[in-house]
């Protein structure tokens, strides 16, 4: 069984129907859900890891490295569609109390000031929980924005429909399970890894750049978070284009393990939209390989 940030009726959630109708579990944090594959009492979890607008979700980039090793299986990649959702009977212009979670509000604030220019905006901890709220009889609030699923399972009116500023938002979600063998390169893969600085010094992110540089490596990703010591200090959360058994990702490793005081690797797995990285000369296995049978071959 799988479990998700929930709950039922949020993007997570449509994440999770995307991959499994089986039941499953809902959490109410990034947290608790890691936390029980951790506990062995979810195979897996699907939480979300970033978003085209907001960027990567700190809650899930920190929990992945809380704990004991898990490892990404997969990823799957959500268009953000939010609309405005009312009890029936209320219309566009009956709308003055409006409930959702930050991220929406912060992702439709032009269409909300446009359209409802009097409505007062409240967060919510989840936008399915406004939802929920908002069919309430005696809910204060007129109208939730939040996903159509979520409007759809409590019953509400689709007032309007793709309301985001920014039409064609993906949220991107990860399925988490615990850390073991890594599953085959399909030749379209990705790979997560966060890498730690040994000492703060001018030139050391560049020094892990380097490591992927030098191997013709792309980063899809690269985001520093705390490391939660003392102010100032940063590790780098980092996806990779290519898989672990690729040579130019698996000597990228080997560099950043030299280098590094404590490098994370959170799996390779296929990449959601199955495109392939474009390789550059020399950098192929069978050039690697190549360059190695030379070097063998003057001693």
């Amino acid at each position: 069984m799988l479990g998700y940030f929930g709950p039922a009726g949020t993007f997570t959630h449509q994440a999770l129907r995307s991959i499994t109708d089986d039941e499953a579990i809902a959490f109410a944090s990034v947290r608790e859900a890691l936390d029980a594959v951790r506990a062995g009492e979810v195979r897996g979890a699907v939480v979300p890891i970033e978003n085209s607008v907001e960027g990567g979700v700190s809650a899930t980039l920190d929990e992945l490295i809380a704990g004991s090793p898990l490892a990404i299986r997969g990823e799957i990649v959500i268009p953000v569609e939010f609309g405005l959702y009312a009890r029936p009977g209320t219309a566009l212009g009956d709308v003055r109390q409006v409930l959702t979670h930050g991220h929406a509000a912060a992702q439709c604030r032009e269409w909300l000031a446009t359209a409802v220019p009097s409505a007062q905006v409240t967060e919510a901890g989840s936008t399915a929980g406004a939802a929920a709220e908002v069919a309430r009889p005696d809910s204060r609030y007129d109208a939730a924005v939040c996903a159509r699923v979520a409007g759809q399972l409590y019953g509400l009116d689709e007032l309007a429909y793709q309301i985001e500023d920014n039409p064609g938002a993906v949220t991107r979600f990860v399925e988490v399970g615990v850390a073991g063998p890594v599953p085959a390169r399909t030749g379209a893969d990705k790979t997560t890894l966060v890498a730690y600085m040994r000492v703060d010094h001018a030139g050391a992110l560049l020094e892990i750049l380097e490591q992927f540089a030098v191997r013709g490596v792309n980063l899809s990703r690269i985001e520093s978070r705390p490391t939660k010591t003392t102010l100032g200090s940063y590790c780098f959360s980092i996806d990779v284009e290519g898989h672990l058994h690729d040579k130019r990702v698996e000597e990228a490793l080997e560099g950043l393990h030299r280098i590094c005081p404590t490098v994370h690797f959170l799996g390779s797995y296929p990449r959601a939209d199955r495109a392939r990285p474009v390789v550059g000369h020399g950098f192929s296995d069978a050039e690697f390989d190549d360059a190695a049978a030379w070097v063998r071959s003057l001693g």
